[in-house]
Parts: structure tokens; sequence; C-alpha cells
């Protein structure tokens, strides 16, 4: 048996009803095999596969809070510190039932890759709740984030862990959480990121995954000999990410024409029109049904079905494995011919190959939505330096560091054989900076 496939069956093994995890640690080692092969004797008396599939730290708690009928309530809380080599872990916190101990340790595995394509001296974590904050009064909210982090005060810092937003956190979230770590431990540092521009958050960040997603994509569309300019573009999600992908892609000349959320979709042939759907999911909360109303010529949806939209280019912005394999089987019959990940792992693995093996570009999210950790590591450096850059400066920024990304994966694809395997290539840029950082640390 190889090393690949000894190190999958132990995590199979040791982490027992994980499959999400799995999922992740499956799709990468694979897409390692040729480079670990290469360094297998070193590798394998380094254990470095082994260490490199286990997290460093894994934090688990419960969170007791009192909702406004004076009733105790109970939710679990995680936190999965992966992987410190290269620098202080950094990853979201996610609010949402769904959350567990898998799917946090799946994204911050993942994590691990993408903030090491960035280039910037950040580590791998994740972190969560099952805690809804849909429905909940600002009141609940706060009593829940600071029930939190009076636990999770212990394993954070601006030069240990820094978490910042994800699914179901936001501002309002990350300023309470900072808010009761600052009181805790009395001091004021950097220890969130995407916190209000008011007291140390970074200008562009809200935008930053979106705007990033589109800057890579039409990178990778311009090396393949394309323009952007006067595609349409299927979006799902409508949140941070679909939203400013969708704002970008209309700056760039695309024409982006579906969104959704979690109970149906909307298809508009005029184009998916950003200050509605801001009003609608930003302002007033509501669902997308909203925006039917408020543009006619659109048509909503009950359920799934953005990836039947005939489209140029999809971007899967919602949650991990929403575009299926007769997702897939659909966008190839209606003529896509790139699809690039705004969220972590939207796409199965069945339905990647099947993408790729259809000659549709496809890049996956450790690289195409690395733009929000990007920016909240340009949010680090800035409340480190005790500055605040414009909206122009930090764009910019961004905007060089998601062309350098897709060139990294591009010439490690190259390197390695795989011309045109943008996964591969993201896995093989990711991973060589972590495991070169690992092996000069020694055995810790």
């Amino acid at each position: 048996m190889s090393y690949v496939d000894e190190i999958f069956a132990r995590v199979k093994a040791q982490n027992p009803g994980e499959p999400e995890f799995h999922q992740a640690v499956e799709e990468v080692l694979e897409s390692l095999r040729v480079v670990i092969e290469r360094n297998e004797e070193v590798y394998r008396r380094e254990a470095l596969l082994e260490r490199l599939t286990t997290p460093e730290r894994s934090v688990l708690f419960r969170v007791p809070w009192v909702d406004d009928k004076g009733q105790v309530q109970v939710n679990n809380a995680y936190r999965v510190q992966f992987n410190g080599a290269i620098g202080p872990y950094k990853g979201g916190m996610r609010f949402h039932p769904s959350v567990n101990l898998s799917i946090m340790k799946f994204l911050a595995f993942e994590q691990t890759f993408k903030n090491s394509l960035t280039g910037l001296p950040i580590g791998g974590g994740k972190g969560g709740s099952d805690f809804n904050p849909k429905g909940k009064s600002d009141r609940e909210v706060m009593a829940f984030c600071q029930s939190l982090i009076t636990e999770l005060y212990k394993y954070i810092g601006a030069d240990t862990d820094v978490p910042a937003g994800d699914i179901g956190v936001g501002a309002r979230e990350v300023g309470y959480m900072f808010g009761q770590y600052k009181r805790i431990q009395g001091v004021y540092e950097g220890v969130f990121t995407g916190k209000g521009l008011t007291y140390g958050g970074s200008k562009a960040r809200t935008e930053a995954t979106g705007y990033g997603l589109l800057y890579l994509t039409r990178e990778m569309l311009k090396c393949n000999g394309i323009d952007i300019a006067g595609k349409t573009v299927a979006v799902s999600g409508a949140g941070n990410v679909a939203t400013y992908a969708i704002q970008k892609a209309w700056q760039m000349g695309a024409k982006p024409v579906t969104c959704s959320d979690s109970n149906g979709w909307i298809y508009d042939p005029d184009g998916i029109d950003v200050d509605t759907l801001i009003e609608v999911k930003q302002v007033k909360r509501a669902r997308l049904t909203e925006y039917a109303k408020a543009r006619p010529n659109s048509v909503y949806h009950e359920g799934k079905g953005v990836w039947t939209t005939k489209c140029d280019v999809a971007l899967p912005c919602a949650t991990q494995n929403e575009l299926l394999i007769d997702d897939a089987k659909a966008l190839v019959a209606n003529g896509c011919i790139a699809v690039c990940e705004g969220a972590n792992m939207p796409t199965s693995l069945d339905a990647t190959k099947y993408l790729q093996a259809n000659g549709v570009l496809f890049c996956p999210g450790k690289a195409a939505n690395a733009g929000g950790v990007a920016t909240s590591a340009l949010e680090m450096s800035q409340n480190s330096e005790r500055l605040s850059w414009s909206f122009e400066e930090v764009d910019a920024k961004l905007q060089g560091i998601m062309v350098n990304i897709f060139h990294s994966l591009d010439d490690a694809a190259k390197e390695y054989g795989m011309e045109g395997n943008y996964v591969a290539g993201a896995n093989i840029a990711g991973f060589l900076k972590v495991a070169n950082a690992m092996l000069a640390q020694g055995v810790v």
C-alpha cells in the first residue's frame, strides 16, 4: 500500500463518522500523490502526512446562554487549530445548525493550504457553533457571543489564533466577540478580523472574497485566451461572497443572472440587480421572494436549480457540496466553460472530475475564494502597524494576491506534468510551502 493510501486509511479509522473531513483529505492527498511519491522516503521518516492530517489542537466546549424569555440555552462550539507552521492560525467562525466537528476539521484543513497560497504568513484554523443567529434578537446574539468568548479567549490572540467571520457571523457577531475578548484580557489587539471600520477593521474586507473570486476567474480565463467581458455568469448564494462576486462581474463586463438562498433561487434575464439584492438580503434580511416582487422580469424557483441555467461561467458561492454530479452534467450540457469555487468545497469530488474530464476550467475554493482571508491578513498588518489603508490600496493588494495565486498554482501544475489541472496545482503549491516549513521546524 502506498504512503498516500496508508494515510487516507488512517484518517478514516481515526476520525469515524466525519465524511466532510474524509472528503477533503482524499481530494488533497490524491492530487498530491505525484509530489509525495517523489519525496516518500523523507516524508515517511518524518511522519509528515500523519502530522499534516492531524489537527495541532481541537477545542470543543459548551456555550450556555440565556434567551429573551429567561430560558437557558446550550450550544456546542469548536475551534480547530490545524496547522501553525507558517504563522498564527487564521480562519473564520461559523454559526449555523449544521456545524459539527467534521465540518470544522475539513474547513481548517482546507484553510491551511488556502492561507499558504496567499503568500502571507498565516496558518490554518476554523471554528464555530451550531447556534443559529437567524431570528435571534441583538441581545440574544450578544449573550451567546460573550459566553462563547468567555471560554475561547484562552486559545486565541493576535499572534496565536485570529478568527474572523463566516456563515452566520458578520460585523455584529464579530463586534460582540471582540468586545468580550477585550473586556476579559484587558488588551486592545487585532485578535479578530472583519471588525467594524471604527475599531480596526479594513476597508474592502466585506467585498474581498467576492471581488477576489472574480480577479482570479478573470486571470484564469485570460491565460486560456478567453475574455470575461460579455460572458453569462451563474452564481449561487446571496451572502457577501455571492453579492460582491455579482457586483464585480458586472464591473468586468459580464452578466450575472442567478443567485440563491436556502429556500430557492432567482433567474433574472436582465441580470441580477445588486442594489435590490443588498436591500432584500442585507437590509431587510428577507427571502429572495422579495427580490422577485421588486424585479418583475425575474423568476423565483423553490429548491435547487441554479446550475440548470445556461451560462458560460459558474460560481458556487453558497456552501459545501452544493454542486453535485447531475449539476455538473447540466453545466457541461449547457456549454459552461469555467467553474470557480467561491465557497469552501462546494463541488463534490465526482462532479469536479466530470467537469475536468469534459474540458471545463475548474479552480478550487482554496485558491479562488482566498481573497477573504488574504484581506483579513492585510487587516492584521494594519492593526500591527496602527494604520488604516484606503479602499483602493487594499483592493489593489487583493488583486495582486489573487493574480499571484493563480500563477503559482498554474506553475505548480505544469511543473508536475498536470498542466490545466488547477485543483492539483493549488494543492501542490499550498502543500509544499507548509511541508517545507514543518520539516524545517523539527518534530513539533
